[in-house]
């Protein structure tokens, strides 16, 4: 699992910027993009015990919002 890119990270903000103004595009879409990128970000750093958790509970937000269609 490779860290995400600047352009990745990019990409993920102007997209939630546009779902916040706009409400173009699934929050369920944006939150699992979400928890990818900072599952990819702890496990880059695996030392890092904050960033697992905020990754963990990041990925059980994007499964709820999954779950509920």
């Amino acid at each position: 699992m490779s860290r995400p890119t600047i352009s990745e990270v990019s990409a993920l903000l102007a997209d939630l910027a546009d779902f916040r103004t706009r409400g173009e595009g699934s929050r369920a879409e944006l939150m699992n993009r979400k928890a990818d990128l900072l599952e990819r970000i702890a496990a880059a750093q695996p030392d890092d015990v904050e960033a697992a958790e905020v990754a963990a509970a990041a990925r059980a937000r994007a499964d709820e919002l999954t779950a509920d269609g």
